[in-house]
């Protein structure tokens, strides 16, 4: 009779795991992809790409994970109108891009992908905004608060771009 009810406690507890998927995102978290996970989606359902360039051992890094992608309006503005690359620029993972293949290079201790992104200019964290063609849109190195990330947000995320330059845009949002 033990073991009976033990099951069941066992089966209470586990039968929620069961139907949980691991790529499930709860409305309010963030979905970090690697870059051939956000290329296959955005092939299928194109939105902008962006790319955060990190390291482990960068310390500005894990404060803009904790501070500012932890933000409620700014993980509304990502989830609405990007897909979210976490790229760790020192790894040695092969990632293939276009038929081309990408790798760590000793030589620079950086990885291929990473040196092409930030055009050789190696600065942690360095946010990286595609479109939806993967053409590069800008490069925005260092660490951003959330009030300093959400006006980028926009101007991508909404195609801003197009029309204006960042001056005009950011003369309005003083206005």
């Amino acid at each position: 009779m033990k073991s009976k009810t033990l099951q069941i406690l066992l089966l209470s507890l586990f039968l929620p795991l069961l139907s949980f998927k691991a790529d499930e995102v709860k409305e309010g978290d963030l979905k970090w992809l690697s870059f051939e996970e956000a290329v296959r989606l955005n092939e299928k359902a194109p939105k902008k790409i962006l790319i955060d360039v990190y390291t482990d051992w960068c310390g500005w890094c894990k404060k803009m994970d904790k501070a500012t992608y932890t933000n409620p309006e700014i993980i509304k503005s990502i989830n609405k109108d990007f897909y979210l690359v976490k790229l760790n620029a020192e790894s040695k993972d092969k990632i293939v891009f276009k038929d081309k293949t990408f790798q760590f290079n000793a030589e620079y201790k950086s990885h291929e992908l990473a040196l092409g992104l930030l055009r050789g200019q190696m600065s942690y964290p360095s946010t990286v905004f595609m479109d939806e063609g993967y053409n590069l849109l800008t490069v925005v190195p260092g660490y951003l608060t959330p009030e300093n990330m959400q006006p980028i947000l926009n101007y991508f995320g909404a195609d801003v771009y197009k029309s204006k330059s960042w001056e005009e845009y950011q003369k309005e949002l003083r206005k």
